[in-house]
C-alpha cells in the first residue's frame, strides 16, 4: 500500500532543500570591462547549466575561451537527476528521482556527438556507451488488449520509396494489430505520405499554419485512432498538444521516428535509448568533472536577473543568488542558455532596441510535463521498454527503469527496500482524473501519487490482476519543481516545457541576435527538430559558439552541426509540390 507518511515527508523535505538559499560562497566575478572590437577577447559567460548551457561550455572550452557558467539551481537542468533527500541509509545513496525519465531517440545526433566527447571509466565511446536499447514499445489501453510494438523493424527498401508504396508500407507499419479500422489507417499514412512528399515552401507554409488534429482529420474518428495516432504520436511522446501544435513539426518527428524505425539511415541507432543509471551518475557528472578538467568554472546559486547593454553591445551580466545579494558578470561574450521563460525577462527595452526580433518570443507558450517515481518492493518490468497508458487523462508514459540499470538497486540506493524506479511522466496537467476528478494542477502531492497510480492501473488492469500492486510501492517522489500555495489549493511549476503551436515557427530566434556579442541557446531557438528535446538544445548551442566563433574571428572549426534525414528518392516529389504550392494548389495527395 503507499506509505503516505513517507512519501509526503520525501516530499516536504525536498521543498525544504529547494528553500536553503544557494551558497554564495564563491561571489560573481567581475572581469574588465567589455573591449572593444570582437578579436581579442576570450571570456564568455554562459547564462544557464542546462543541456544547452554544457554543451556551449564543452564547445567554447574545448576552443580555447575561457567560460564560466552561471547557474542558478543545478547542473543539467530539467534533465539532471533529483535525489530524494534524506532516503538513503547503510551508505547507500539516495533513492534517484528526476523531472521526468530520459529518452534518446535514436534519431539524435548532436547529444550522441557530446557523449562520446565526455570520459568515462571503462567505456570506449566515454558516456555514449551508458546508453542502452529498449526492444519494445507497450501501448496500454483501458478495458482492451495491450499493443506491443517492436521498438525497429526491418529496413525500407530504396525501391519502395513511391507514393503507393511508401504507403502500403506505412500502413503494415502502422496496423497495430488491427487496431486501427483500415479506412482510418488509410487516412493516416495518406495523410503521413503527403507531408514526407511535401516541398519546404508547404511545411513553413500550410503546415506550419495547421493543427496535427486538423490534418490528420480527428474529429468523428475512433478512439483508437484518436488516441494513439492523434494523441501518443504527441502528447505522450513529446509532450505536444494535438490540437494546438502545427503539423509542420509533428510531422518533421514523425518522419525522423519513420526513417529511424525502417532503419534508412545507418548512421541513426536503435530507436529507444535509455541511460544505463541514473541520468547524473551516467553523464551529467561526469560531464561537469570534463568541463573542469578542459577549465570550465561553475558559479552555482546564481540566476541572472538582467542584461546591461551600451553602445549596442552587452556590458555585463547582473546576478542575483537565493539571499537576494546581487553582482556583475562581465565578459566578452555572453551566451543566454536559460528556458525561455527565464530568458524573455532579460529583453529590456534597451535589448528590444538593439534586436526587435526578441519580442516575439513572449507569443512562446510553456505547458507543464512533469515526472513522477515510485520505488518497488519487487522488480517490476511492465514492457522492456517505454509505455505509454492510451486514454490516460493525464497522457502518461512511464518506463521501469531497474531493468536497464546495472547492478543491484537495493544494494545501492535507499533503505534496501526498493528494488525497482517506476518513473512516470505526467504530460497533461489540465484534465480531470478517474479518481479525485480533479486536474492534477488542483491535486495535492499525494493525490497526484494515488491518481497517477490508478490511471496506470485502470490501462494495464482490467481484470484485477494487473502487474501493479499498490503493496509494492515503498515511496514516491514528485518534482519539487512542483510547488503548493498556502493552502494547498493550487500548483505552481518552476519549470514549465516549452510547447509548441500553431505559427510559432516566426516567433523562435535564431541562435545569432543582432547584439554582436550576446547568443541565444535553448530549446526555444530554432532548430532542425524545432521542438523542446534534449537534441533541440544541444543543436542550439553549437549553432551560437559557430556564431560567436565567427564574430571572434576565431581561426577553430565550428561545431558540427546535423540535418534530420530527407531521403533524396523524395526529391522530384518534393520539387512537384513546390511548383503545385507556389501556384497556389494543394498537394496532389490532398483529397
Amino acid at each position: 500500500m503507499f506509505d503516505t507518511r513517507l512519501s509526503r515527508r520525501t516530499f516536504l523535505t525536498a521543498l525544504g532543500a529547494l528553500a536553503v538559499a544557494p551558497t554564495t560562497a564563491h561571489a560573481a566575478p567581475r572581469s574588465p570591462a567589455l573591449r572593444s572590437g570582437g578579436s581579442g577577447g576570450r571570456r564568455v559567460a554562459v547564462l544557464g547549466g542546462g543541456i544547452a548551457g554544457l554543451t556551449a561550455a564543452h564547445e567554447l572550452s574545448e576552443r580555447g575561451f575561457e567560460v564560466t557558467v552561471f547557474e542558478p539551481t543545478a547542473l543539467g537542468g530539467k534533465a539532471r537527476s533529483i535525489p530524494s533527500p534524506g532516503t538513503g541509509t547503510g551508505g547507500r545513496g539516495d533513492l534517484p528521482g528526476e523531472h521526468g525519465f530520459r529518452f534518446f531517440p535514436g534519431f539524435y545526433q548532436h547529444i550522441p556527438d557530446t557523449m562520446r566527447r565526455i570520459p568515462f571509466p571503462g567505456n570506449p565511446n566515454g558516456v555514449f556507451d551508458n546508453l542502452v536499447a529498449g526492444s519494445a514499445f507497450r501501448m496500454a489501453i483501458p478495458g482492451g488488449p495491450d499493443l506491443t510494438a517492436p521498438a525497429s523493424i526491418a529496413p525500407l527498401r530504396p525501391d519502395v520509396l513511391d507514393p503507393v508504396s511508401l504507403q502500403e508500407s506505412l500502413a503494415a507499419a502502422f496496423s497495430l494489430g488491427g487496431a486501427i479500422p483500415p479506412h482510418e489507417l488509410a487516412v493516416f499514412t495518406r495523410t503521413l505520405v503527403m507531408f514526407l512528399t511535401s516541398s519546404l515552401e508547404r511545411r513553413n507554409g500550410q503546415w506550419e499554419h495547421q493543427t496535427w488534429s486538423q490534418t490528420l482529420e480527428a474529429d468523428g474518428k475512433s478512439a483508437s485512432y484518436r488516441n494513439i495516432l492523434v494523441s501518443a504520436l504527441t502528447r505522450q511522446l513529446v509532450a505536444a498538444r494535438p490540437t494546438v501544435a502545427s503539423t509542420r513539426t509533428i510531422g518533421i518527428m514523425g518522419q525522423a521516428f519513420v526513417w529511424n524505425a525502417m532503419g534508412t539511415v545507418p548512421a541513426y541507432g536503435h530507436l529507444d535509448r535509455l541511460l544505463a543509471a541514473p541520468t547524473n551518475e551516467a553523464w551529467i557528472d561526469p560531464w561537469a568533472a570534463h568541463l573542469r578538467a578542459l577549465g570550465v568554472r561553475f558559479e552555482m546559486g546564481w540566476a541572472a536577473e538582467a542584461l546591461d547593454i551600451s553602445s549596442g553591445s552587452i556590458t555585463g551580466a547582473r546576478l542575483v543568488d537565493g539571499s537576494g545579494t546581487r553582482a556583475v558578470a562581465e565578459a566578452d561574450w555572453y551566451v543566454a542558455a536559460m528556458p525561455v521563460e527565464r530568458a524573455v525577462p532579460l529583453w529590456s527595452p534597451q535589448i528590444l532596441a538593439a534586436d526587435p526580433r526578441l519580442e516575439a518570443m513572449r507569443n512562446l507558450q510553456t505547458d507543464w510535463m512533469v515526472g513522477i517515481q515510485y520505488f518497488l518492493r519487487r522488480p517490476t518490468p511492465i514492457a522492456a521498454g517505454h509505455v505509454a497508458y492510451l486514454g490516460s487523462p493525464w497522457a502518461l508514459t512511464s518506463i521501469s527503469q531497474g531493468q536497464f540499470w546495472g547492478g543491484d538497486f537495493a544494494a545501492r540506493y535507499g533503505d534496501g527496500n526498493a528494488h525497482d524506479c517506476l518513473s512516470v511522466d505526467i504530460s497533461d496537467w489540465d484534465t480531470p482524473g478517474i479518481l479525485h476528478g480533479k486536474t492534477a494542477k488542483e491535486c495535492t502531492a499525494e493525490e497526484i501519487a494515488r491518481e497517477t497510480w490508478a490511471q496506470m492501473s485502470a490501462c494495464l488492469d482490467d481484470t484485477g490482476t494487473g502487474v501493479l500492486d499498490e503493496n509494492d510501492v515503498v515511496s514516491w517522489f514528485l518534482d519539487p519543481g512542483v510547488r503548493w500555495d498556502a493552502d494547498r489549493a493550487r500548483n505552481t511549476n518552476d519549470t514549465p516545457l516549452l510547447v509548441n503551436t500553431v505559427g510559432s515557427l516566426s516567433d523562435r530566434p535564431d541562435a545569432r541576435t543582432a547584439i554582436p556579442n550576446l547568443f541565444l541557446a535553448g530549446d526555444y531557438v530554432r532548430t532542425d527538430i524545432d521542438l523542446a528535446t534534449m537534441e533541440s538544445a544541444g543543436e542550439s548551442a553549437r549553432a551560437a559558439v559557430a556564431a560567436l566563433l565567427e564574430a571572434a574571428d576565431s581561426p577553430a572549426a565550428p561545431p558540427a552541426l546535423y540535418r534530420l534525414h530527407e531521403p533524396p528518392e523524395l526529391d522530384p516529389m518534393r520539387r512537384i509540390d513546390a511548383d503545385r504550392y507556389r501556384a497556389g494548389l494543394p498537394h496532389i495527395l490532398d483529397v
